[in-house]
């Protein structure tokens, strides 16, 4: 093997706007400085390789095994929705069962549908086209997603999200936070579905609550692009704030957890600020880091949320999107841990 390429893209969460997006508000989304990567290479023994060692994965195909899949992938140059058959045919060549979602069958799908629609037709390498191939993989796990996850692996920064439209906002500044989760399960789809039920229950009630979430969006927004500078301590306040209301809104429309609640007050009893980021029920949260917070504090923070059976780490919001990587680019726990794949 030679010593191919490695690329890594962020992960993502929702800064604000959760749920009330789907209603048409805005929301944020934010790349995430924690990265995936992946180690691209070429062999000389006429096969393909996937090794997914985060989730136990590790599958070797024949390239002639591939081959009769081809003519029922070939699409032309441009990204293209995968087809239910498409789908029936890669579960049965994996040994899938139908309707299969665990992780591991999900990223396989994911991964075979893009191979094989892309082999051979890749020709450039611009975000445009990264981007709509992987809204195409987002669609054979999730069926129908909103075009988020993928813009913002792709793109990094952070993104304005309305009624179906993207939009990449003017001034990123990198935020420090830390991400929770309460590893607590919950369906996005039956939280979504709730809040729709209050909608039409008490429409006078939660539209106005929606309208005050996409105002916070909005907010928030105004005060990340308005300053060429570093934020000052009284921006990162009204950030707080918004923060905490936005928290509230999201208890009042029905998608809090008594895993969230906990969480967030742990850290007001450190004088942070927290909120949910996601669908709710359960699942992450972040918590704003100010820059004037001692390091003392946030470790005692961290350690008290362990405690409390979270998981947790400290990383930064704002990254960068899809990037290209040299070994002299890298830290070297990430060198290390390619070193043998």
């Amino acid at each position: 093997m030679d010593e191919g390429v490695l690329i890594s893209a962020p992960g993502k969460v929702i800064l604000h706007g959760e749920h009330a997006v789907v209603h048409g508000k805005v929301a944020l989304a934010v790349g995430l400085n924690l990265r995936t990567f992946i180690k691209v290479l070429h062999t000389r023994d006429n096969a393909v390789l996937l090794n997914l060692p985060s989730i136990g994965s590790k599958l070797t195909w024949n390239v002639g095994q591939l081959q009769p899949l081809l003519p029922s992938f070939k699409g032309g140059h441009e990204p293209v929705s995968p087809r239910s058959e498409q789908l029936d045919l890669l579960r049965k060549f994996a040994g899938f069962s139908e309707g299969s979602q665990d992780t591991e069958s999900q990223a396989v799908l994911a991964f075979l549908y893009l191979y094989l629609s892309i082999c051979g037709q890749w020709t450039e390498t611009e975000l445009k086209l990264i981007n709509s191939w992987a809204f195409q993989g987002e669609k054979v796990i999730h069926g129908n997603p909103s075009g988020v996850d993928n813009a913002v692996a792709t793109l990094g920064g952070a993104l304005q999200f309305q009624a179906g439209q993207i939009t990449p906002m003017k001034r990123v500044p990198m935020l420090q936070i830390l991400l929770t989760n309460t590893r607590v399960p919950r369906s996005t789809k039956i939280l979504v579905a709730g809040v729709k039920d209050k909608l039409l229950k008490y429409p006078s009630i939660i539209e106005p609550v929606l309208s005050s979430i996409h105002a916070i969006s909005q907010e928030c927004q105004r005060i990340l692009e308005a300053s060429s500078a570093a934020l000052s301590i009284d921006q990162f306040k009204v950030l707080e704030e918004l923060i905490d209301i936005n928290q509230h809104h999201l208890n009042v429309i029905g998608v809090g957890h008594p895993s969230l609640d906990k969480l967030c007050q742990v850290t007001a009893s450190h004088g942070l600020h927290s909120k949910l980021t996601g669908a709710g029920g359960g699942g992450c949260a972040i918590t704003l880091l100010r820059p004037d917070v001692d390091h003392s504090v946030v470790e005692a923070v961290k350690q008290q949320l362990v405690d409390c059976g979270y998981q947790c780490w400290e990383t930064s919001i704002g990254a960068p999107g899809v990037t290209l990587h040299s070994s002299l680019s890298l830290p070297e726990d990430i060198i290390n841990a390619f070193s043998n794949v």
